[in-house]
């Protein structure tokens, strides 16, 4: 056995980031305010979380030669919101869909490509605007009232993009829809890529503070 083979193994992920920034939304949410106020708050704390890459597991962050993965990373109990890593592979991309609740995207790894559109007086979809090209450390907000329809992209044909994803819902279990560009829709429910969630309340996994 090489000498450094037991010390090739990646550092365990910083799950206190990921454990916090569920406490802190949980918090925010339980003052019920509005949603204007949720997705600015809201973003200053996704903001925090994806401007390190330390804390998201391994199992979490792994792409499919097929199509992008959809891992769970957290479900809040009564079902207010949910977190999800979304994980692209070289080129991959999601058809035009919308979510039917609020939700924030921020990038974590990589980069990726979020095209809005609109409906138009004829029920066709027309993009809006140019593709917004999220980074690290970036956020993006969706929602009925700011604009709900999009089609996103890895920006990269060589490489992984990871981006985690906050919606105002159990998102894996709402009923949404995919749209052609002639506005026809078909429903869908995503579901997710995993059967298990990554442990972040065993502190005794943690150094001490």
């Amino acid at each position: 056995m090489p000498h450094n083979a037991l010390t090739a193994r990646p550092a365990p992920a910083n799950l206190g980031r990921l454990r916090l920034f569920v406490q802190q939304l949980a918090q925010l949410l339980e003052q019920q305010p509005p949603e204007a106020q949720i997705l600015d708050h809201g973003a200053q704390l996704l903001r925090a979380l994806v401007s390190h890459d330390d804390w998201l597991p391994e199992a979490f962050a792994q792409p499919d030669p097929e199509r992008y993965q959809q891992f769970l990373l957290h479900a809040d109990a009564l079902q207010r919101f949910s977190i999800v890593s979304f994980v692209w592979g070289p080129g991959q991309r999601t058809p035009i869909h919308d979510h039917r609740v609020w939700g924030l995207i921020g990038m974590l790894r990589g980069a990726e490509y979020s095209q809005g559109f609109a409906r138009q007086a004829d029920g066709r979809l027309q993009a809006a605007g140019e593709a917004l090209r999220l980074e690290p450390g970036q956020v993006e907000a969706v929602s009925p009232q700011v604009g709900d329809i999009h089609q996103v992209a890895n920006a990269h044909a060589d490489q992984v993009s990871i981006s985690i994803h906050v919606y105002g819902a159990n998102i894996g279990a709402v009923k949404r829809a995919v749209y052609d560009l002639d506005g026809t829709e078909k429903p869908f429910i995503s579901g997710y890529s995993n059967s298990l969630l990554p442990n972040f309340w065993d502190l005794s996994k943690e150094p001490p503070q």
